[in-house]
């Protein structure tokens, strides 16, 4: 006769604690507490070649990090894009995301953005045409400007903060929105404080020859 294994009765065993996120992973109860989700601003610049944003998309996505905007563009560099990602994760979360980037072998620098960061955001609002007067005023209050107008829409473009954005978006809801586009988050470091190359960073060899040792003779 076979015997049953030694064992607590499974109403007595020891139960994890913390519930379960939508994708099935058990999350720390005490972790979840302590660090709240924060919004982060990560600066990064990249080798500006074909799939480079598929690969960091492809991190984000299966590190299920929250990405709330990503815009990439061109620097001053022809060999070097910029990247701004906007994450919105507890501090543990935004530790890894850098952490992360910084082993893409595209990834030539990562900076996190100082709160205080100048940024920036453009969109455009397309809007129904019947009351084309309210709608220059709401414009003009967020020094909005008209760039489509017809008796059927009129489109205005925005740009600011995210919190002007978001203010915007709100008070033109009373126009029947039609259409929003949003180009996410573009932000610089105040002062003199600048993105580096970190390839640049590297100790310059000097350029004074070595001395060869000559073989004399007995």
């Amino acid at each position: 006769m076979t015997q049953g294994m030694e064992g607590p009765h499974p109403d007595e065993r020891m139960r994890p604690e913390g519930r379960r996120n939508s994708q099935g992973i058990r999350i720390d109860p005490e972790a979840e507490a302590t660090h709240q989700p924060r919004k982060a601003v990560l600066s990064t610049l990249v080798k500006h070649e074909p799939g480079v944003l598929a690969e960091v998309s492809g991190l984000f996505s299966r590190r299920q990090f929250n990405i709330e905007s990503l815009t990439v563009g061109a620097t001053d560099d022809d060999e070097i894009a910029r990247m701004t990602i906007v994450i919105e994760e507890p501090e543990p979360g935004v530790d890894q995301a850098k952490k992360q980037l910084k082993k893409l072998v595209p990834v030539v620098s990562v900076e996190e953005l100082e709160p205080e960061a100048v940024q920036r955001e453009l969109i455009l609002v397309k809007v129904s045409g019947e009351k084309p007067d309210d709608v220059n005023a709401v414009a003009d209050m967020y020094d909005g400007n008209v760039v489509d107008a017809s008796p059927e829409a009129i489109t205005v473009e925005i740009t600011g903060s995210q919190q002007k954005i978001e203010a915007a978006v709100a008070a033109f809801d009373q126009f029947d929105v039609q259409e929003v586009v949003r180009t996410g988050a573009a932000a610089v470091e105040r002062g003199a404080d600048v993105l580096e190359d970190e390839r640049r960073k590297t100790t310059k060899v000097s350029d004074t020859p070595e001395t060869a040792e000559t073989a004399t003779d007995d």
